[in-house]
Formats: structure tokens, C-alpha cells, sequence
């Protein structure tokens, strides 16, 4: 029965993701989108004016060159469709507001989100006067690229969601950014049966087992200047945690157009721009950050007429509209779902049976993050990189920052509102109040950043922006205003920075490589603590728990694959974080020991045994685990393994020698072909992941020229390089 039990626990916990759940997010309001007539009439579409010219490395890693910044977006959207259609489809569903259509009633919260958010709405006022024309272009060429991939393949040319469109990209992102800090999880406070008196904006705790969340708390970045390195070079580490599959696990590609647009890094399916990684000139790493970018107002409602709230001592008219969501039914058909979206002068609005609330936020009506995207990618100082994020489109997420000419630098990123100050602004507040509802953002120039610290390294791993770099170069939290919200935790990989990296006077580039991969849990960790609980609690006269303990307390820590007593210990975390203090650690530590035994024999299995990654055929041990610096999250399966799905995915190491001369490795932890099984790229990099080794980045073109695998145009099949042309050899 405790072995049942743990099962179904681990299956619940957030060490499970799928594709559906990611889309199931705040996407964006349906709008009209006509399906694609046949083939013959889309035939066009793969002969466009675009120069576009696909080569993939051995590896599978597409590198797309054309003329313009056009022509390389409209390359990377057939590159993307051909490694990754079905995700790039989900997602422009769901950033429409049709999910419910494909995947029932399940999905119409996030339907109605899109609706709520306005997120149509808001393009069809702004697209056209808010982005500019460079950019459209490039929006619009990669939703092209993308349209003649399905042009090429006429068993998609029916496909429902074609054509795709620049706005769908715009969608997407207005849809998912805020989610990052936690947006979702506010909405999902506001609406839950019980009035909650705090409104969740996102955990200010650490990432030990994050067995009720969505997505893995976690990412790291971190940069040594050259008075840091031990031979004068600038290095960078791009460590995103995400999913291994679905619409925000990472893409790796390489793009170059004789506009300027040169960069080598990762990308989210239907993202036209590198998200993070590196240029020429400078790169950028980042890490989800928590601060408080959302408020809640309880507002009060006219008892004569409930379409109206108070507002400065007048009632006021909420703007209203019903929505149709449709909805796919058991048989398959289509069933209309009428709801009502309201918006007051704060913002959207939600009436629950314990009140009327409206949600003010930070990138609420804001169509210009791709507009910021494009200026980072092709910033070629810090001077332009800062004045790109000066244009403060995007909502949050923490970015850490280096350069060819030695600058490094750390800016905890996020739209912060200008707040009244004095109040408590965690809370929901009082809806009658104008002078409550903000109207600007506090400067780039105001928010938490740390620019080239004497101590040569900055560093983010999910943690407080207070903690940075050495002790005597972090910011101050008295500079900032407390109705900023900023987070104050510590997460277990912060900790091992500051004991790892932090504690080396002089990094080596091996050093900087070696020390990614650390897989400890440092003595202040919430880990160590739970370490402690366990092994000290009353045993009593348990024979069992006896055993257990001994295990428990000869554990080192490490969540290497040969590491012992590491399975016993984190799966009673789980269990503990799951039974929301309703098990106590005596029955966690009892239940883990029965299921390790019976799946694995003993109670202390290796790690490698338990901590798996698998793909296609593949199934090797992997080090690493919840919140290390090596961080994997696995989900249990039949045979009581962890397989991983999260955690370290893309990792980049990126350098600037003493020249500025700028070189990278990098690895995935499956390959560029995310979603077909059937090609040599859909798991060729995961022994190098297991392995903890990378591959080289083909970023110049005297680098790619001898690792050309295939050479070819959109719409046409991929084909090896022709051979070098014969002749006399002149030395």
C-alpha cells in the first residue's frame, strides 16, 4: 500500500510536465484565422524573395545565412517547423485562444485567460503603431518560413492553424512572459474557492524540491571578468532550467545575415530571436527572478448594480463583453462555452464568490518585447546592450552580462511599477482608490544591477539580486524601495556559487567548466536540513527506521551516481512536500525505504541507479538533482526510476580571450531534433549530457566549413555539401 502510494505522490509532483499543462497557460484572444487552401495555391510560398541558405552541422545544429535579418528569420522558421512543428502548432493555439477546440474542457481556463488578458485586443490597437517596420519584417518572415514548411509537406497544407502570422508570435510572448514571475499564480490565487489574504506573486523560498510547481524553480548565470580569470580571458555561463520538451524547452541555432545579425544561442519554438546566449561582441545569460509585479484590488461593488464598482466616490461602469470558447467534446465535436470578460480601470477583472477583484501587471498591454529581443541581439557594446534594455518591454528575468572588452555585469530585470510608498503592497488592497493604481515604471537606471565588481564575478541563480557577487561588491537593500517587491532568498545553487566559484581566487577555464557541473547541496541549504531532521528524529524502537537512519546520516550531500543514501533522503522530501504537513518525516523517511527496497533491492541504491535520463533507446545514470548547480528533475516510472525532464537543459560556456576573440561550447540534452524519433539528431547529444561534456559552437564560417552535414534551401530536402572542387594544390 506505501509503495502505491509514494508512486502515485512522486507522479503528482512537479517533477511531471507535459506539453498539454505548459500550453495551458495565458495565451492570447482568438481572433480570425483562415485555414490554408490546398497545396497547388500555397506552392508560392516556396519560392519567396527570401536568400535563405540551411546548414546543419553534424550535430544537426541549424545555421541559417541569407542577406537580410528577413531572410534569416524566414530560414529559421522552416529549420524550427522541421525539427519541432507539433510544438510550434500547440503554441500558436494556444496564444490564439482556441486550446479548448483541440483539447477540451480542461483548457478553457487558459482560453479564457487570452481573453481576459486582451491579449488580441491589445495587438490589434498597438502592432501596427508600436513595433517598428524592421521588426514586423522579421516577425513575418519567420511566421513565412514557417508557412512553407507546411507548404512542403502537403499532408499539414489542410492544417487548421496555417497561415501563421507575426501576430502569433506577439501573442505568444505577451501570453508567456508574465508567467515567469509568476503571473499565472496570481490569477490562480484570486480565483480559488477560499479568499486568500495574500495573493501568491511568486515563492520567495528556495528551489529544494519544487514538487508543486509548474516549472522547476531554477537557472544559473554567472560571468568571471579577466582579473578573475586565471589567463586574463572574460567567461560566461548560459544554465536556463527548463522542460526538456514542449514550448519552452530550448532550441539551438546559429544565424548570420549580412545586416549584422550574427548570434549562436538558444531559442523557444516560435521565438525569432535568440533568447539567450551570445554574439560577436557580448552575451547575456538568464534566470527567472520573483519579484512582486502584480497587484491585487478588492473592488466595491454598486449593491444596485453589479456592473458597477467604486472608484474616488463614483461609480464607475466596468467594460464588458461575452466571450465564446469552444470547446471539443467526448464525440469530437464542438461545443460553444459562454463567458464574461470584465475589466475595470486597474485592469482585468474576476468576480468570485468572495469578492470582485482586479489584477494590475507588469507587461499588461505591452506588444514591444520583441522589438527589445531584436535590439539585444544585435547590440554590439554595452552601451547599445543597455540601451536595448532601457526600452524596459520585457516584464522580468534576472540577465547576467559579458563582453568582449572584459565587462561583466548583473541587472535584476523587471517592469516595476512606481508605487505609493508607506503601504503594504503584498496584500490585496482597497479597488476605490485611484492614487493606487499606477500609471509608471521605476527607470533601467533605478532597478538592482551590479556592473564589473572589483571581485570579478557576478552570479544569479534564482536568488536574491542581493547576493551577486563577493560580499564587499553586493548591492545594498536600503538603495530600494521595500514596494519593489524584490525577492530576499537563497537557493541552494547561490550557496554552492559562493563555496564553489566564489572561493577561487583565480578561475581556469577548466575550473569555470568543471565547477558548472557541481552536484552538492550546500550545509545551508533547505536539503542539509532536511538531512538533519531525518537523522535526528526519534527512531524509537523501529528497526526500520533505524536502518533508514543509518543511511540517512552517512550521506555526503552529493548527488553524484555513485553517490548512497542520496535517493533515501530526497525522495522523503518529496513525500514530506507533498503531504503538505499532513505526513510526518518518521512516515516519509519508512515509505521511501520500503519503495527504494522494493524496486532496487536496498534502501541505498546509487544514485546513478534511481536518476536516470532516457531518450529513444538511450537510458544512462545522469549526476545531479533538485537545486544543484547540476540541477535534474525526474519523474518515476513502472520501474521506480526517475527518468529526467528537467533541469539542465541547453548549457553554453562562452569566451573572450585576452583579443576579444569569442569562442563557445555547448550541449543539449537530446539534439536538434526534438520531436522526430526517427532522426539521427533526436539523441546523439544526451551521452555527451550524461557525460557532462560539449560540443564545439560552429559560430565563424571558417569553423562550420568542414562540418557541413547538409546544405539546402527551405522546400527543399536536406542534402550533403557539395565536394570542394578538384584541382592542382598550390602548396
Amino acid at each position: 500500500m506505501m509503495i502505491r502510494q509514494v508512486s502515485r505522490q512522486l507522479a503528482a509532483s512537479a517533477f511531471v510536465f507535459s506539453v498539454a499543462a505548459l500550453a495551458s497557460t495565458p495565451s492570447a484572444m482568438a481572433a480570425k484565422h483562415r485555414s490554408l487552401p490546398g497545396s497547388d495555391a500555397i506552392s508560392h510560398l516556396l519560392h519567396p524573395a527570401h536568400q535563405t541558405t540551411i546548414r546543419r552541422d553534424e550535430w544537426g545544429v541549424p545555421h541559417i545565412a541569407g542577406a537580410t535579418d528577413a531572410d534569416v528569420a524566414y530560414g529559421l522558421g522552416y529549420a524550427q517547423a522541421e525539427d519541432d512543428f507539433a510544438t510550434l502548432k500547440l503554441g500558436t493555439i494556444t496564444a490564439r485562444g482556441q486550446l479548448a477546440a483541440v483539447q477540451g474542457q480542461s483548457a478553457t481556463d487558459s482560453d479564457y485567460m487570452v481573453q481576459l488578458l486582451d491579449i488580441w485586443g491589445t495587438i490589434d490597437r498597438r502592432y501596427e503603431t508600436d513595433l517598428p517596420e524592421g521588426v514586423k519584417k522579421v516577425l513575418d518572415a519567420y511566421a513565412e518560413g514557417v508557412n512553407a514548411y507546411v507548404a512542403a509537406h502537403p499532408e499539414k497544407a489542410g492544417d487548421p492553424i496555417a497561415p501563421f502570422t507575426g501576430k502569433d508570435l506577439v501573442a505568444g510572448m505577451m501570453f508567456n512572459s508574465p508567467n515567469f514571475y509568476g503571473l499565472d499564480g496570481v490569477f490562480k490565487s484570486v480565483m480559488a474557492p477560499t479568499k486568500s489574504p495574500a495573493p501568491a506573486k511568486g515563492p520567495d523560498k528556495t528551489a529544494m524540491l519544487q514538487t508543486d510547481e509548474p516549472l522547476p524553480t531554477g537557472s544559473n548565470g554567472l560571468a568571471v571578468a579577466p582579473n578573475r580569470s586565471s589567463d586574463g580571458a572574460t567567461r560566461l555561463l548560459v544554465n536556463s532550467h527548463q522542460p526538456f520538451t514542449g514550448p519552452f524547452a530550448w532550441y539551438e541555432a546559429v544565424l548570420q545575415s549580412d545586416q549584422g545579425w550574427h548570434v549562436a544561442g538558444g531559442f523557444f519554438p516560435g521565438s525569432p530571436f535568440m533568447l539567450h546566449g551570445h554574439n560577436e561582441h557580448l552575451g547575456w545569460a538568464n534566470t527567472v527572478n520573483n519579484p512582486d509585479l502584480a497587484d491585487v484590488y478588492e473592488l466595491k461593488i454598486n449593491p444596485a448594480d453589479p456592473n458597477q464598482y467604486r472608484l474616488d466616490g463614483t461609480w464607475k461602469d466596468f467594460e464588458r463583453r461575452t466571450v465564446s470558447i469552444q470547446v471539443k467534446q467526448a464525440d469530437g465535436t464542438l461545443k460553444p462555452m459562454d463567458r464574461e470578460v470584465v475589466r475595470s480601470a486597474h485592469g482585468p477583472a474576476v468576480r468570485t464568490d468572495h469578492g470582485v477583484f482586479a489584477i494590475r501587471y507588469a507587461g499588461m498591454d505591452e506588444v514591444r518585447q520583441p522589438q527589445q529581443y531584436y535590439a539585444l541581439n544585435k547590440a554590439k557594446d554595452l552601451a547599445e546592450w543597455k540601451a536595448a534594455m532601457a526600452m524596459q518591454a520585457l516584464p522580468s528575468i534576472n540577465y547576467v552580462y559579458a563582453d568582449e572588452k572584459g565587462n561583466i555585469g548583473y541587472v535584476y530585470n523587471g517592469k516595476f511599477p512606481v508605487r505609493k510608498e508607506g503601504l503594504d503592497w503584498s496584500g490585496v488592497l482597497p479597488g476605490d482608490r485611484s492614487d493606487l493604481i499606477w500609471t509608471s515604471l521605476v527607470p533601467f537606471a533605478g532597478i538592482p544591477q551590479l556592473w564589473s565588481p572589483k571581485s570579478g564575478l557576478v552570479f544569479n541563480s534564482n536568488n536574491t539580486p542581493f547576493r551577486a557577487s563577493d560580499p564587499a561588491d553586493d548591492l545594498k537593500p536600503e538603495v530600494y524601495s521595500k514596494t519593489m517587491g524584490i525577492q530576499t532568498n537563497m537557493t541552494n545553487r547561490a550557496w554552492r556559487v559562493l563555496e564553489t566559484y566564489g572561493q577561487t581566487p583565480f578561475i581556469s577555464g577548466n575550473q569555470f567548466y568543471s565547477l558548472k557541473f557541481d552536484s552538492s547541496y550546500s550545509t545551508r541549504s533547505d536539503v542539509a536540513k532536511l538531512l538533519q531532521q531525518l537523522g535526528n528524529m526519534d527512531a524509537k524502537s523501529d528497526a526500520d527506521l533505524q536502518e533508514a537512519q543509518v543511511v540517512v546520516r552517512a550521506w555526503d550531500l552529493r548527488t553524484g551516481t555513485t553517490s548512497r543514501g542520496a535517493a533515501l533522503v530526497l525522495l522523503s522530501g518529496i513525500i514530506l512536500q507533498q503531504g503538505g504537513g499532513k505526513v510526518s518525516p518518521q512516515d516519509a523517511l519508512r515509505t521511501s525505504a520500503a519503495y527504494l527496497k522494493t524496486y532496487f533491492g536496498r534502501i541505498d541504491p546509487t544514485w546513478g541507479e534511481v536518476n536516470r535520463i532516457r531518450r529513444g533507446k538511450l537510458d544512462m545514470p545522469v549526476d545531479g538533482g533538485p537545486d544543484t548547480y547540476r540541477a535534474i528533475y525526474g519523474r518515476p516510472g513502472p520501474d521506480g526510476r526517475l527518468t529526467a525532464l528537467a533541469g539542465d537543459t541547453f548549457v553554453m560556456f562562452v569566451a573572450w580571450d585576452k583579443t576579444g576573440q569569442v569562442s563557445s561550447r555547448s550541449v543539449h540534452q537530446f539534439g536538434s531534433a526534438t520531436l522526430d524519433e526517427k532522426s539521427p539528431h533526436y539523441a546523439d547529444q544526451t551521452p555527451l549530457f550524461a557525460q557532462e561534456k560539449t560540443k564545439p559552437v560552429y559560430f565563424y564560417e571558417k569553423q562550420l566549413a568542414a562540418h557541413i552535414a547538409y546544405l539546402y534551401r527551405p522546400g527543399e530536402p536536406p542534402a550533403p555539401p557539395p565536394p570542394p572542387p578538384k584541382g592542382p594544390k598550390l602548396f
